[in-house]
């Protein structure tokens, strides 16, 4: 003999409105319905994490946005970039020799493309980085004609040196 389960109302998750036993999602929040004598189900610290995450600030390439001196300082931006939904994460920056196990040595803060301006709004407001903008491109051609120029200007001086000494 099968115990008898008692009949129970659900309740929405989202609103807290309470269904009859034939609904099975709330029809304002689209959310599953649970039972209302149920404990809600415990969420991890990375669960909750991953909810703060804007979705349409996580496409793209990773590209550094920022620069931390240790891990805690890196873990600090992650989380002021994370309150505002850009998701981050910290990478060991190159040419500092120390054992990856040590939270020593400085870190680049790392973020999809999408999330760039963004997180250049939210770390300017907190006066973390300058103005300046990171990694700025040079097109080769302009490149070009700066050594050019620069080649031009240093065959003139030596061929006006050459004329005095004359």
């Amino acid at each position: 003999m099968t115990p008898r389960v008692r009949e129970s109302s659900l309740v929405c998750p989202g609103c807290g409105v309470r269904f009859g036993a034939d609904a099975r999602f709330c029809p304002d929040c689209k959310l599953p319905l649970v039972l209302a004598d149920a404990a809600p189900p415990e969420r991890s610290e990375r669960h909750e994490r991953a909810r703060k995450v804007k979705p349409q600030l996580a496409e793209g390439e990773l590209v550094k946005v920022a620069w931390a001196r240790n891990q805690s300082e890196g873990e600090f931006i992650q989380g002021l970039l994370l309150e505002e939904g850009v998701p981050s994460m910290l990478r060991r920056s190159a040419g500092f020799d120390v054992p990856d196990f040590l939270a020593a040595g400085p870190r680049d803060v790392m973020i999809p493309i999408s999330g760039v301006d963004a997180a250049r709004e939210i770390l300017l407001q907190t006066e973390l980085i300058g103005d300046e903008p990171v990694g700025r491109v040079v097109s080769p051609g302009r490149l070009l004609t700066g050594l050019l120029l620069a080649l031009a200007f240093g065959a003139l001086v030596v061929w006006l040196v050459s004329l005095v000494i004359h």
